[in-house]
């Protein structure tokens, strides 16, 4: 850890200036995505007149790139200045998105273009996540790892709440294509602000990896991940959760809450706007929950209870209160569940994952776990085919709880804080792991 990050172990991350440059910039970033998840595939229908499989590629080819994540983790490694490689992704996504409008105002916009679009974005999104992780621990003292982390993602969960209706406000009112100029802009500010946070980024793990060659690095990334007792267990899990949870995806909830439930678009709207602040209450309570009942406790809740109430759209009925307030129950459980999830578990990556492997893990680590999300859509679109929406989104709620078989024999459940002093190596979490095991029940 930097000495300036360990100088501020007890100040609030509120007064820590370059932590609010970050944070504000983030917030600003997440805020602009939702416009442009709106206002991409309207261009696509609205000017192209796009099939829904064209439509269903823009999705595919933004998530595409995270295959080759373990090779591009492992090239971030041998970089510095991870700073510069955050700034220089949200800049080409500024560029990639004010492509679009320009085109269309010159009335020579493409779904080849959007498609490629869509493809530069994601690459940029892939380049901007594996420079990340080291950034973020010379950024954040290792004790406000899980305050950061709740902060960080209360903006994304935020954004997801109001995001949609402001981008839908800005659509209709300057149409989609002066829409994605306004998320353009949102990546600049991030640059802005990202470029302005002054952290000390040392050359010593630059230096060690320089001898090795780019497939062997991006080889040790994988290696490390699946003989780390922590890692290997988070990475089947949150792997395991993110394949059965886009089996029974967004989209194949939102069918069977038309056609089989009988709601409106309306009121599915309220129930994903319901499950929206739940996502809300989970980021903010997520290092409260964590003090209370241990980092791995957390996780461990989180992994069941982000897949497990999509059985209960699955199992709804009655009257229209029933079938409506069973939806924006499940939505807002799995809300709580995934930020309980996502925070608890990217604080303790954070913590277990040495500085000089930190982008080659961060690679190897997305290259699975974001890998999976298009085939589980895949396979639960020919579920739905074969035995139908419902029985597809219970397969989907108990797969996804099964996640937990990952967590139980690890470390990780007995794990309950996060110590400044002490990082964890595979060596390390066993010790503990027997040493809690000695403790008396509480």
């Amino acid at each position: 850890m930097s000495a300036a990050a360990e100088s501020s172990l007890s100040v609030s991350l509120w007064r820590d200036r370059r932590f609010r440059r970050f944070w504000a910039g983030q917030s600003i970033s997440q805020f602009g995505d939702r416009i442009t998840e709106l206002a991409l595939p309207l261009i696509a229908v609205g000017a192209l007149h796009a099939s829904a499989p064209q439509v269903a590629w823009l999705t595919a080819l933004i998530w595409a790139p995270n295959l080759l994540a373990i090779v591009l983790g492992a090239w971030v490694d041998h970089r510095v200045h991870k700073r510069r490689l955050m700034v220089l992704a949200d800049v080409v996504r500024a560029a990639v998105l004010l492509s679009v409008p320009a085109a269309h105002f010159l009335d020579v916009v493409t779904l080849g273009q959007l498609y490629v679009v869509a493809l530069l974005m994601g690459a940029a999104g892939v380049l901007f996540n594996t420079a990340y992780p080291p950034f973020f621990v010379r950024l954040v003292p290792r004790s406000s790892y899980g305050d950061a982390n709740s902060k960080l993602s209360t903006s994304r969960s935020a954004s997801y709440v109001a995001g949609p209706a402001v981008g839908g406000a800005l659509v209709q009112a300057l149409t989609a294509p002066v829409a994605v100029v306004v998320d353009a802009l949102t990546f600049l500010a991030s640059a802005v602000l990202v470029g302005r946070v002054s952290i000390d980024e040392s050359p010593a793990a630059h230096d060690r990896a320089a001898a090795s060659s780019l497939l062997r690095r991006a080889r040790e990334g994988l290696v490390f991940v699946v003989r780390h007792p922590v890692l290997r267990a988070s990475l089947g899990c949150a792997a395991t959760v993110n394949f059965f949870t886009f089996v029974a995806g967004n989209g194949l909830i939102v069918l069977f809450a038309s056609r089989n439930l009988g709601l409106t678009a309306g009121v599915i709207g309220m129930a994903f706007g319901v499950g929206a602040t739940g996502s809300l209450l989970g980021a903010a309570l997520a290092p409260k929950v964590s003090r209370r009942f241990g980092v791995g406790r957390s996780i461990v809740v989180g992994a069941v209870l982000f897949p497990a109430p999509i059985a209960l759209v699955a199992a709804a009925s009655g009257p229209l209160w029933a079938r409506a307030g069973a939806l924006a129950v499940a939505q807002f459980l799995s809300g709580v569940g995934v930020m309980l999830f996502d925070v608890n578990l990217n604080s303790l990556q954070a913590h277990v994952i040495p500085d000089g492997m930190r982008s080659r893990v961060a690679g190897a680590y997305s290259t699975i776990n974001y890998g999976l999300r298009p085939v589980g859509a895949v396979v639960g679109g020919l579920l739905a085919t074969v035995i139908g929406l419902r029985a597809t989104l219970l397969i989907g709620a108990v797969g996804g709880a099964l996640s937990l078989l990952w967590l139980l024999p690890s470390p990780i459940p007995r794990m309950h804080s996060l110590t400044a002093d002490q990082p964890v190596t595979p060596d390390s979490v066993q010790t503990e792991a027997a040493a809690v095991q000695r403790q008396p029940p509480r």
